[in-house]
């Protein structure tokens, strides 16, 4: 038996390779997609103070760090049992539909965009945005990092600063908008939604028809609804539906009754399933508890889409496609409809003259006990839950993210792609680009996925003398 790595991946947050193993007869037998970093949140979260969850938390990634933010803001709220005033709310959303704004454009020119406007087997020295602006041209690079440039300052102008934002606190937030920051918030709405609709256009014509329609996986999929069941990024009810479109469950503050974590010894990365399903091991299908979540799992859960231009495209989507859609192409469609909302969902919200009043607390704070908050992040569903003691202490964290949530699907479109591509051990760096390309279509974030799992990890650690020696020997689950 012989192997391919693949190492690095390249192009995602964080660190992973790609092992692809061929048998006696050079065909694909198996790939694994291992994540050799671990991040241990979860653990080195306890015994910190409720207050400081937020800017902890948001350090666990550098590309969706207002998601974590957000994320565990919405999960002290939930924990003193106190509901943020109405303009805190909005203020927080607006926040975040910058922060799902940039992270698509992030995507969509950066990540994956080289795979589909450069293409796939592209010299491996044009597969970067380099290659995109020579495609596209240097006007739209430079809209491009102009217009990711102009809404950070959304974040920067509520936040204090572009990158980690802190004003987020239980019950709403610590800063509003005067009249100044008002109008230049307004100025930036229009950019974006301009910007997403010329995005939206290009991606159309140069992308959607070429998109590979192989590699269905028909998962069960999940993703926030609003009141209306359309897709929502900061608050809602998590929606469930089954490989054939009907609604399987809905939950929130109860979710650890329908979600489960499967572990395995070849990674730090954790399988999360259905729990009323079950583990049924790698595979598809409706006897599967695997899930899918992310841009194309939040259109296949939702009715439609919160805004005019984006609700459109949805439904342009859905005559064209199944429903729900399996394929895993579909993602890159889906992210580019998810952008045209979050871009007219600012511009709503820049003229909504309400985000100018001052009641930016809810001040009637409960003891803290547990708490739950939940977005979506660009990625897919975010879970965030803590237990506190009387004091206001971490004592417990349990953090599932949504490239956590997907690395089951990642898995099997990893060795549905190797063994599709790979054909008598005949490889190339186009073919191995290709395996990459249909895993990174999910936008996978190692950085956030990789966490504690007790006794799990074959983890070792080495203290050496300074001259090299061996000082000690640490295993989990002993010395």
């Amino acid at each position: 038996m012989s192997k391919i790595t693949i190492d690095p991946v390249t192009r995602l947050e964080g660190h992973g390779k790609i092992e692809i193993f061929l048998d006696d007869e050079e065909e694909v037998k198996g790939a694994y997609l291992q994540v050799p970093e671990l991040r241990g949140f979860e653990k080195f979260c306890e015994g910190r103070r409720a207050e400081d969850m937020p800017t902890i938390t948001s350090r666990i990634c550098g590309v969706c760090r207002e998601a974590h933010y957000l994320a565990s803001t919405k999960t002290l709220d939930s924990a003193f049992g106190v509901t943020p005033t109405e303009t805190a709310t909005k203020l927080r959303e607006l926040v975040y539909n910058a922060y799902i704004f940039s992270d698509h454009l992030l995507h969509l020119y950066f990540l994956a965009g080289p795979d589909y406007l450069v293409g796939w087997n592209a010299p491996k020295a044009e597969r970067n945005i380099l290659g995109v602006i020579k495609k596209v041209g240097k006007d739209v690079g430079k809209r491009v990092i102009e217009t990711r440039a102009k809404v950070t300052k959304i974040i920067e102008i509520l936040g204090g600063k572009p990158i980690h934002p802190a004003f987020g606190i239980p019950g709403g937030v610590t800063k509003g908008l005067d009249e100044e920051e008002f109008e230049q918030v307004k100025v930036i709405a229009d950019s974006c939604v301009e910007f997403a609709e010329f995005t939206y256009k290009l991606f159309k014509t140069s992308v959607f028809k070429e998109v590979d329609q192989e590699g269905k996986l028909e998962t069960y999929y999940m993703g926030l609804v609003d009141d209306k069941d359309r897709v929502s990024f900061y608050d809602g009810e998590v929606r469930v539906v089954d490989p054939e479109g009907k609604e399987f469950c809905r939950f929130g503050f109860d979710y650890l009754d329908y979600v489960k974590e499967h572990v395995e010894p070849w990674t730090y990365v954790k399988f999360p399933y259905l729990k009323p399903v079950g583990w049924k091991g790698f595979k598809d299908g409706k006897d599967s508890g695997i899930y899918k979540v992310g841009p194309i799992a939040r259109l296949n859960v939702a009715k439609g889409m919160k805004t005019k231009l984006a609700n459109e495209a949805y439904k342009e989507f859905f005559e064209e496609h199944e429903r729900p859609a399996h394929f895993t192409g579909a993602y890159i469609q889906a992210r580019a409809i998810e952008l045209l909302q979050a871009a007219e969902r600012i511009k709503e919200l820049s003229e909504d003259k309400t985000l100018l009043n001052k009641d930016l607390r809810n001040p009637d704070l409960k003891t803290p006990s547990r708490g739950v908050g939940i977005t979506e992040a660009a990625r897919g569903t975010l879970f965030h839950d803590y237990t506190f003691d009387e004091q206001g202490l971490v004592r417990k964290v349990n953090l599932i993210v949504p490239t956590t949530q997907n690395s089951s699907p990642i898995s099997m479109t990893v060795r549905d792609s190797a063994k599709r591509y790979i054909k008598k051990g005949v490889v190339n760096d186009g073919i191995l680009n290709r395996i990459e390309r249909d895993f990174r279509t999910y936008d996978p974030c190692f950085a956030c996925a990789s966490h504690f799992i007790p006794g799990e990890e074959p983890l070792e650690l080495i203290l050496r003398r300074e001259d090299g020696t061996i000082f000690k020997r640490i295993k989990r689950g002993g010395a």
